[in-house]
């Protein structure tokens, strides 16, 4: 079973040995744009309903009942926090990329529009 593991996990680790050999930059900047231009803004859409979830829950569902106002306390404190450790971490994983040049809008390349001498 150990063995079978180990060689599935081989086979499936090919093609990123293959492409770590022929360009890693070009799989970070791929990694890199996914990440910023999908996750982080899902992310960030999931964060502000869950804000605006527990606000709906705090002032109009839970204006009477206690129980149901501290649930949507709860989960705008949720979305607060979310918000925070998201932007967080985009700021690090900007300041990575600009560490090891993995940054595509800087080295991408120019358009016809120059600036002026």
């Amino acid at each position: 079973m150990k063995k079978t593991l180990v060689y599935a996990t081989v086979l499936l680790a090919f093609p990123l040995l293959a492409a770590a050999q022929s360009d890693v930059k070009e799989l970070g900047d791929l990694i890199i744009t996914t990440i910023e231009g999908t996750l982080v803004p899902v992310l960030f859409a999931v964060a502000f309903l869950v804000f605006i979830w527990g606000a709906f829950k705090f002032f109009i569902l839970g204006a009477a009942k206690g129980e149901v106002k501290e649930e949507g306390k709860n989960l705008m404190i949720y979305g607060i926090i979310g918000f925070a450790v998201m932007v967080s971490v985009w700021g690090l994983v900007n300041i990575l990329t600009g560490s090891f040049n993995l940054d595509t809008k800087l080295n991408a390349p120019k358009d016809s529009v120059t600036a002026p001498l």
